[in-house]
């Protein structure tokens, strides 16, 4: 219960880190806010950027669900995804520029911004390892049934690990969206911009190769 509970943390704690990212995408919501001049249009944003990363979430992690359902290639399925997420990881470490399709889409569509920023930089990867952590010891054993009853509860835990994650990410990434438009101004946004893709990359290294370090 205690590995299962850190592993809980985690995913949170990673909703938090992609919340305080602006890459992410709380500026947009803070320029939604001082466009129309009204609070309710930083929570419109808000929840628009969410929908668009759950979905995002949710599209990684629900493939996962159903391939886990093979129990007797649970430890190959576990290498393979932590192998992918290193990749992904280095790739971004390499390649620092932006996907150009994202500079297209325009700033009304923001939950299709956010599902296509949250694919491009592999924040859905970063969940697998821990998520497939999280199916395995406090998963049902072998007297559970059928594949069936075992793939709903992997999807369970997927939809759980997406709610969690997003929910995360939006509170902090609101709670600085909100302190940006309340109190710092937009000049705080030009003169504080941090980059985080190094740590973004580094991160899905780390990550990845925690989970390979759990599966092997």
């Amino acid at each position: 219960m205690t590995s299962a509970a850190g592993l809980w943390l985690v995913v949170a704690a990673s909703g938090i880190y992609h919340g305080i990212n602006p890459g992410m995408g709380w500026p947009l919501a803070v320029s939604a806010a001082l466009f129309e001049g009204q609070r309710t249009a930083l929570l419109r944003a808000l929840a628009a950027l969410g929908f668009g990363h759950l979905l995002a979430m949710l599209g990684i992690l629900l493939p996962f669900a159903v391939m886990f359902v093979l129990v007797e290639y649970q430890r190959e399925i576990r290498i393979g995804a932590s192998c992918l997420v290193i990749a992904a990881g280095l790739y971004l470490v390499i390649n620092r520029r932006h996907p150009r399709f994202l500079s297209r889409v325009k700033p009304t569509r923001l939950a299709l911004w956010s599902f296509l920023v949250a694919m491009a930089h592999g924040a859905g990867l970063m969940l697998v390892p821990i998520y497939l952590g999280l199916c395995g010891p406090g998963g049902p054993g072998p007297d559970y049934g059928a594949p069936v009853q075992l793939m709903s509860f992997n999807i369970g835990i997927a939809l759980g690990v997406a709610v969690l994650h997003t929910a995360a990410m939006i509170l902090s990434g609101g709670a600085v969206a909100y302190a940006v438009y309340r109190i710092l101004g937009l000049k705080f946004v030009s003169q504080s911009w941090f980059n985080l893709d190094v740590v973004w990359a580094l991160s899905l290294i780390l990550v990845g190769g925690i989970g390979l370090w759990a599966a092997l």
